[in-house]
């Protein structure tokens, strides 16, 4: 077993694979997208309706793995391995059983969903068959989220990069057989990304199972994954429930606005799936960094060192907003419309979405501020105070804004990214208000002085 302490690893160590491991799960929907816009945008409109079930999917389950990350990481900063070895098992256990509920109900739910989300009437066969597909792969896509979250809490997150990469390549081979027919295979369309994605996602499982055992000492044991000690089930759901309403908020109001996009046209659908898939790639320099922090700030609160807390968090979010500055720039000036070439022909898509790209120089720095400043109060413990901005701004100010410049006044979609901008800079700022009030110091889970008994 490979030594698994981050005390001695700096920012960079830990960050420049989470930033690759990002990247890669981000290339997944990009890959997929930019593969189907090849064959019709109309494709790309109804993978992008099924693509957002899936991300809302992954905020549910990312609750348990967000919520055992910071006390594994809190844990292993008092010097409680055993422990720690606890909430990886009740983390697993409690998302199969989720992933199960959730898969589920995509399957025998997907018209239901379609409708909710005003697919168009000929996109309707596609958006089934995507949707019903990807829905068989949500049980080891939980489960791996917690394995992967395992691993990144220990400090080896070059291994969780490396499962990304494969599950990845996996899936850009079977899109090229499956959805053009290479080698004399049958030409499936959407079917066959959906195939590709749910076969990616069963050998990822698999080497995290492998990975999680040879880096970090832990051994699955089948029913140690169902014995549920209460007093970490607490602490896992202290920090995830929040985490959870939060990321789950975000998902909703974006669905909301997505159906406001709907009305907008086919076109305005297909533009805002292109844009999407890029702007993740801006932001994910941010999300890199600040899962980094967070990973730094966990042992730190664990070790109640709450002096060199605060100021790594500082220090990572002056690095978050200049790596964020160097990025949005160059996309907004030119970089944007290359882009767009290269997923579409369309001209009337690629002006609206390069005229996206420029209201990305106010919304992604504040953007920035949230991703590094939130993942650091959650590793804390402190999850609740981001909950409750989330749910005043997005709903107070994003999705009224954007129905009002979007739809009202017919910005069209410059007006729903505007509000998307306001929602952004108003969490931002507060959480980093937050962050200075140093009210986040009463809020760790763990102490060093803690008996060994939960």
């Amino acid at each position: 077993m490979t030594d698994t302490n981050v005390e001695n690893k700096s920012l960079f160590q830990l960050t420049w694979p989470l930033f690759i491991d990002i990247a890669f799960h981000f290339l997944t929907g990009a890959l997929n997208t930019f593969m189907v816009g090849k064959v019709s945008y109309q494709s790309v409109a109804a993978l992008a309706v099924g693509n957002q079930i899936f991300d809302l999917c992954i905020t549910i389950f990312n609750f348990i793995g967000i919520g055992s990350s910071v006390v594994i990481a809190q844990y292993l900063g008092a010097g409680r391995r055993d422990t720690a070895r606890q909430v990886v098992h009740i983390a697993i256990g409690i998302n199969l059983v989720v992933g199960l509920i959730t898969s589920l109900c995509i399957i025998f739910g997907a018209d239901a969903i379609l409708h909710v989300m005003n697919m168009p009437e000929s996109l309707l066969k596609d958006g089934h068959i995507y949707l019903t597909l990807i829905g068989l792969c949500l049980i080891p896509e939980a489960a791996g989220l917690c394995m992967a979250a395992a691993l990144r809490a220990h400090g080896n997150t070059r291994e969780a990069m490396y499962v990304t990469m494969v599950a990845n390549l996996l899936t850009f081979g079977g899109n090229a057989l499956l959805l053009f027919g290479y080698f004399g295979l049958p030409k499936l369309g959407v079917a066959g990304v959906a195939i590709s994605t749910v076969a990616g996602r069963l050998i990822a499982l698999a080497l995290l199972v492998y990975l999680l055992q040879k880096r970090t000492g832990i051994k699955l044991i089948f029913r140690a994954l169902f014995q549920w000690q209460k007093s970490l089930v607490h602490k896992i759901l202290h920090i995830g429930l929040p985490a959870a309403g939060e990321n789950l908020s975000w998902m909703l109001q974006f669905m909301v606005v997505t159906s406001f996009v709907a009305l907008l046209g086919d076109k305005a659908l297909a533009t805002q799936s292109f844009f999407f898939q890029i702007s993740l790639f801006i932001m994910l320099f941010g999300l890199a960094i600040g899962l980094g922090t967070e990973i730094i700030i966990g042992r730190l609160v664990g070790a109640a060192q709450f002096e060199k807390a605060y100021r790594q968090l500082l220090h990572s979010l002056k690095l978050g907003l200049l790596v964020t500055a160097i990025v949005v720039v160059p996309a907004a000036f030119g970089g944007g419309h290359f882009l767009m070439s290269s997923f579409t022909e369309d001209q009337e898509i690629i002006t609206m979405a390069t005229q996206l790209f420029f209201i990305s120089l106010i919304l992604e720095p504040g953007r920035t501020f949230n991703i590094v400043v939130i993942n650091s109060l959650r590793a804390t413990g402190d999850a609740r105070f981001p909950l409750m901005m989330a749910l005043f701004s997005m709903w107070g100010i994003a999705i009224p804004l954007s129905w009002f410049l979007g739809l009202h006044l017919g910005f069209g979609l410059i007006g729903i990214w505007i509000a998307f901008a306001c929602d952004e800079w108003t969490r931002g700022l507060s959480m980093y208000w937050r962050w200075k009030s140093r009210r986040w110091e009463k809020k760790a889970l763990v102490h060093p002085q803690e008996s060994v008994q939960v």
